[in-house]
Parts: structure tokens; C-alpha cells; sequence
């Protein structure tokens, strides 16, 4: 544990898991809510929500730093109440998963628009709660699709790096995440500890997509072979 090469992948580690089960709380409600929610505006929403897949790392950074930095639009409050985010692994956390989130929308939302709407109905008319038909009707049966996004979202937060470094910096052993050690090491001609971690990155981030194409239902995998 001693090796400088752990505490990059470890801290990288625990701020993806972290980002993952925000941006898992957050996609799988905001999925559901636009697959049941009829309005000309639904996909405006969606556009909006999925916009950090698309815009520049740098771009949500910056954004990121204009709400929650100590002068920004929420930092200011949270500082009042002693919360700090900015230069702190909770703020890597926040980039990562803002940056993750898309993934685990798209994902969750197919799922449930893939869900028979007449399985919920039937359950409905046996007087079955909303709540619970989606616990225990809706939920199970997208449960493959939204897992596949869940490992999307694990494997993007894992490599986020550049949201996250204008968030939280490059502290080492505080706030430098394994894409950040990459660059730094780089950049200090480290070859040896720049490739460990290029492997190590590359080898966790092929296995999850591995395994979120395993999950991904077959319907949905016949669907995309037509598109192509």
C-alpha cells in the first residue's frame, strides 16, 4: 500500500462508486419521470439532462465551479454552513456524476419505455399501489437495462478528468483520481507509473462494458444492429 500507484486508484475507486449511486438515484427517477410524462416540452428536458454527455468536460467544470464555488450561486450558502466542495473529493464526486448521469438516463429511460405498459395496468386494476407497482413490476422488469447503464456510468466517473480537475484540483493523496495521476505522470515523464495506470484503467473500464453488454436486453440489442 505504500506504492503512490494505490492511492490514485483507490481515491478514483471510491469517488466513482460514489458518483455512480448519485447518478443512479438521480437517472433512475428522472428516466421514469419522462418515460410516464406526456408534454410537448419532454424532450426539451431530456436534451437538457443529457447535455454534460455532450459538452466539453471543461464547459461543466466551469459550470460546476459558478454554482458551487465559495462565491458561486450555491457554494455561498453551503460555505455558510461549513461545506466546502471545491479542492475536496466530494467535489470530484459531484463532477463524476454529473458527468455520469446521462448514461445511467438513457439507459433507465429505454428500459421503462421497453416495460409492456399492460403489466402495471393489470397490477393497477388489482388495486395494487403506484408505488408499489413500480417496485415490484416496473423496476424488476428494467432492472437489465438500467444495471448495463449503471456500469456506463461506473466506467465514465472512473476516467473523468476534466470537470473533476477544475473542481477539485490535483492535491495527491486528497483529490488526484486515476486520470489525473495519468496526465501528471505524463507530464513528469514517468513512463513506468503512467502505464500501471493506463493499464489498470483500461482493464477495469473493459470490464465493465463487458458486462453492461451482457446485461443489455436482446430486443434492444436486435434494435441497434437494425439502426446500424
Amino acid at each position: 500500500m505504500t506504492d503512490p500507484v494505490w492511492v490514485p486508484l483507490l481515491l478514483s475507486l471510491k469517488v466513482a462508486l460514489w458518483a455512480t449511486l448519485l447518478a443512479t438515484v438521480g437517472g433512475v427517477a428522472a428516466a421514469y419521470g419522462l418515460s410516464r410524462w406526456r408534454s410537448p416540452l419532454r424532450d426539451l428536458v431530456d436534451a437538457i439532462l443529457t447535455l454534460p454527455m455532450v459538452l466539453p468536460p471543461t464547459v461543466l467544470g466551469y459550470y460546476l465551479l459558478v454554482l458551487l464555488g465559495r462565491r458561486g450561486v450555491l457554494g455561498e450558502t453551503l460555505a455558510g454552513w461549513g461545506i466546502e466542495l471545491v479542492f475536496t473529493w466530494q467535489g470530484a464526486v459531484i463532477a463524476a456524476a454529473v458527468v455520469a448521469f446521462p448514461l445511467v438516463l438513457k439507459a433507465a429511460r429505454a428500459a421503462f419505455e421497453d416495460v409492456d405498459p399492460q403489466l402495471p395496468a393489470a397490477a393497477r386494476v388489482l388495486g395494487v399501489r403506484d408505488s408499489a407497482i413500480f417496485f415490484r413490476v416496473t423496476l424488476p422488469l428494467a432492472s437489465r437495462g438500467i444495471i448495463a447503464g449503471v456500469l456506463l456510468a461506473f466506467a465514465r466517473a472512473l476516467g473523468e478528468f476534466g470537470a473533476t480537475l477544475m473542481i477539485a484540483g490535483n492535491l495527491p493523496g486528497r483529490t488526484q483520481t486515476l486520470s489525473i495521476a495519468i496526465y501528471e505522470a505524463v507530464q513528469a515523464g514517468d513512463d513506468r507509473t503512467a502505464n500501471v495506470l493506463v493499464l489498470i484503467t483500461s482493464v477495469v473500464c473493459v470490464a465493465a462494458l463487458l458486462l453492461a453488454q451482457r446485461l443489455v436486453p436482446a430486443n434492444a440489442r436486435r434494435n441497434a444492429r437494425s439502426i446500424t
